[in-house]
């Protein structure tokens, strides 16, 4: 993280938003399933530069439950994000969460970078980077009630009510792929790649611009 300030003067030569490569946000209610897809992706394109998974920082321990991720005390998340060490950070239930600083430096040489993101962040994603795909993984309210319920780490009433807060939240604005991932993960997975082996070409020809 403390690279971050270098990569600001890196990029202080350049205007936002970052543009030769691509930045695709993984959005969604909780329960879809975004981290299995991107898991599989990840899984499935191991020897693959061009593509970076990105790793969030977040106020949670991390557990077999959840995302692999980098924990930190709220405290010193607070310090780390006045220090500039993320690209883009937010709240969510009560959580704090970042993506490192070093993804600008990712998208500005052409790499994809691929975030699970809140959609919240999608407004500021779309002044970062000029060239942001978002991809949208949903799920029937059976199957994510079955699959919140599952972590064991809510009430059914909390449950109930992050589910009431997802069914209102309405995406808009270019470049939306919407995936439905209540069936086998290979299938949402494989739609998943499609757009990542998209996104690379793009990259590719962008940077020869």
């Amino acid at each position: 993280m403390m690279v971050s300030a270098l990569i600001e003067r890196e990029l202080s030569a350049e205007t936002f938003p970052v543009r030769h490569g691509v930045f695709v946000a993984v959005v969604g209610p909780s329960g879809a399933g975004k981290d299995t897809v991107i898991g599989y992706a990840r899984a499935l394109f191991a020897d693959e530069t061009r593509l970076e998974f990105v790793r969030r920082v977040i106020t949670r321990p991390s557990d077999a439950a959840s995302e692999d991720h980098d924990t930190l005390a709220d405290a010193a998340f607070v310090e780390a994000e006045a220090d500039g060490a993320f690209a883009i950070s937010w709240e969510a239930h009560g959580l704090r969460y970042g993506l490192p600083a070093d993804v600008d430096w990712s998208v500005a040489n052409g790499h994809v970078a691929v975030a699970n993101v809140s959609r919240a962040v999608i407004p500021t994603l779309r002044e970062r980077y000029a060239n942001l795909a978002i991809v949208e993984i949903t799920a029937s309210p059976d199957v994510l009630a079955e699959r919140l319920a599952m972590r064991g780490r809510e009430s059914r009433g909390e449950v109930l009510a992050r589910l009431a807060r997802s069914a209102n939240v309405t995406l808009t604005g270019p470049g939306v792929t919407t995936i439905d991932n209540s069936g086998p993960r290979e299938v949402a997975g494989e739609r998943f790649a499609e757009l990542l082996r998209k996104a690379m070409a793009f990259s590719d020809i962008s940077g020869l611009i």
